[in-house]
C-alpha cells in the first residue's frame, strides 16, 4: 500500500464557523477542534493552524488550547477574516501540499482557484447548509462539520479574553 505524505495548513475563519454552527443548532455552541482537526488531518502532518477572528476580544482559553494541542495561533482581525486569511494562505502555499479552509464563505472562491492553480490541494470544511455550492464544487474535497463537531457553551459567565494572542 502506498502512503501519501502531505503537509497541511488549516486556516479557520472563526466568525464564519461560529455563526454557522450556532445557526445550525440554534444554541450557543463552539467548534470542538480537539476532535475536528484530527479528523480533517487523517494521517497527514500539520504544518500550521491559524484561527482568524474579527475583533480584539478572543477567548484566551481557546488560544491556549489551540497552541498547546496544535501549536496553533489566533489572529485578531480588524474587520472580517477574509483578507488576512487570504494573504496568509498565499504566503504559506509554497510551504504546504494542502490547505484546509474552515469556512463556507463564497468570498474564498477566488482564493481556492488561485491556490489550485499553484498546485496546492484545497479542502473546505464547513456546515454544509451554510456553505456556498460554488465553493464546495471548486474545492478538491469537502468535509461537512456537523453537530458531532461541537460542544455547547453553558453558563452566563463571559470567557476571559485577551487583546493580542499572536504566538
Amino acid at each position: 500500500m502506498i502512503k501519501i505524505d502531505q503537509c497541511v495548513a488549516i486556516l479557520i475563519d472563526g466568525n464564519n464557523i461560529e455563526r454557522s454552527l450556532q445557526n445550525l443548532l440554534n444554541k450557543n455552541v463552539l467548534c470542538n477542534f480537539d476532535t475536528l482537526v484530527p479528523r480533517l488531518l487523517g494521517d497527514r502532518a500539520l504544518n500550521r493552524l491559524v484561527y482568524f477572528r474579527e475583533g480584539k476580544d478572543i477567548s484566551s482559553k481557546l488560544a491556549e488550547r489551540l497552541h498547546e494541542n496544535f501549536h496553533g495561533s489566533v489572529v485578531p482581525c480588524h474587520k472580517s477574516a477574509d483578507i488576512p486569511l487570504t494573504i496568509f494562505a498565499t504566503q504559506v502555499a509554497q510551504k504546504v501540499d494542502t490547505i484546509i479552509i474552515i469556512s463556507g464563505d463564497s468570498d474564498y472562491l477566488e482564493l481556492v482557484q488561485y491556490l489550485k492553480s499553484r498546485g496546492v490541494r484545497v479542502e473546505i470544511a464547513a456546515v454544509e447548509k451554510n456553505t456556498a455550492n460554488v465553493l464546495m464544487e471548486e474545492a478538491d474535497h469537502f468535509t461537512p462539520i456537523t453537530k458531532e463537531d461541537v460542544f455547547e457553551v453553558t453558563g452566563s459567565r463571559r470567557p476571559k479574553t485577551t487583546k493580542s494572542l499572536k504566538k
